[in-house]
């Protein structure tokens, strides 16, 4: 881990390691996000991994300019234009239908995505030099206070991020408003740095999450995002070769013996596997891709393997578990 100051020779740095594929915690006038390339499903996966992120919460992305959001979103849904010529640059995230190049890693395999162009300069640089819209969740480990300088991503990630770019303490100091523009009525799924009663002055049916009542729509709250077609099947940890298949059935295997005994049982038509050294960062990038096109055959039935419920397997497990509901 390096800290690395806001200088034009730092930023173009702190760009380019975004740009390869590396991890680099930025400022934002909220809090320090972990900013990672949002089209690299492996850098995405290291996010994961390195905030002991649970589950794959779809992460927001950010852009440099407003209308870099039409790179990975639809903007044709009512009241999107005049959020973002209101709000933005600024506090508020917008959940809007993703187009078909957002990966599904960054999205949680859900038909939408969160995207936000922040309001702090030094953000908006990197990203603009990086030339790639940037995932940012919040660079602390899962369940931890949000970190607010630089000093707080360094304590919290420690050797997990690659590069630190310290630009001061956050203005805002809180998360950003997260506000879901898919469907009607628009709802706020996180309060955040833009209160309720402003979003509300540009849409008066503007609702707020009850998380008590409401039907979940927040993102991870649903207990199947994404669901194959195909009915998908769970085996734990090194017995997928012991499956009994009700048809014709295709499985997803973790590692390379996994594989072979899985193939050598005869019980599948085809076997794949996430990760033949078995990567659980590998696993994670891999894993929605597999997926959909294991869903693409003509199964019965699809199988998959849990991986060890340790580090990333976790979050790996609990997308396994979702999409095995229906």
């Amino acid at each position: 881990m390096r800290i690395l100051s806001t200088s034009p020779e730092d930023l173009a740095l702190a760009a380019k390691a975004i740009r390869d594929g590396l991890l680099v915690a930025i400022p934002t006038e909220t809090v320090y996000g972990l900013g990672a390339n949002a089209w690299d499903t492996r850098a995405l996966a290291r996010v994961f991994a390195a905030k002991d992120r649970p589950s794959f919460d779809p992460l927001i992305i950010h852009v440099a300019r407003p209308e870099a959001a039409s790179e990975v979103a639809e903007l044709d849904a009512p009241y999107v234009r005049a959020f973002m010529d209101r709000f933005w640059p600024g506090p508020l995230t917008l959940v809007l239908p993703k187009k078909d190049c957002v990966p599904d890693l960054a999205t949680s395999g859900l038909a939408t995505v969160a995207v936000r162009c922040p309001a702090h300069p030094v953000a908006r640089e990197i990203i603009r030099l990086a030339g790639v819209p940037v995932a940012a969740p919040s660079a602390n480990p899962f369940g931890r206070l949000s970190p607010t300088k630089a000093a707080h991503v360094a304590a919290f990630l420690g050797d997990r991020v690659d590069y630190i770019v310290d630009g001061g303490s956050c203005a805002v100091g809180v998360e950003s408003t997260v506000l879901d523009l898919s469907e009607r009525p628009p709802l706020v799924l996180r309060p955040g740095g833009v209160a309720l009663e402003l979003l509300r002055e540009l849409a008066p049916g503007v609702e707020l999450f009850d998380r008590v009542s409401s039907s979940p729509r927040a993102p991870g709250q649903l207990p199947s995002h994404y669901a194959p077609r195909r009915p998908l099947r769970l085996a734990e940890s090194g017995r997928l070769h012991e499956a009994k298949p009700g048809g014709r059935a295709a499985a997803l295997c973790f590692g390379e013996e996994a594989r072979r005994r899985s193939e050598d049982c005869g019980v599948f038509a085809r076997v794949v596997d996430l990760s033949p050294g078995r990567d659980p960062i590998e696993a994670a990038a891999a894993l929605f891709d597999r997926l959909h096109s294991l869903d693409l055959g003509d199964w019965d039935e699809l199988w998959a393997e849990r991986l060890p419920n340790e580090g990333l397997g976790r979050a790996v497990n609990d997308r396994l578990s979702k999409a095995a509901k229906k």
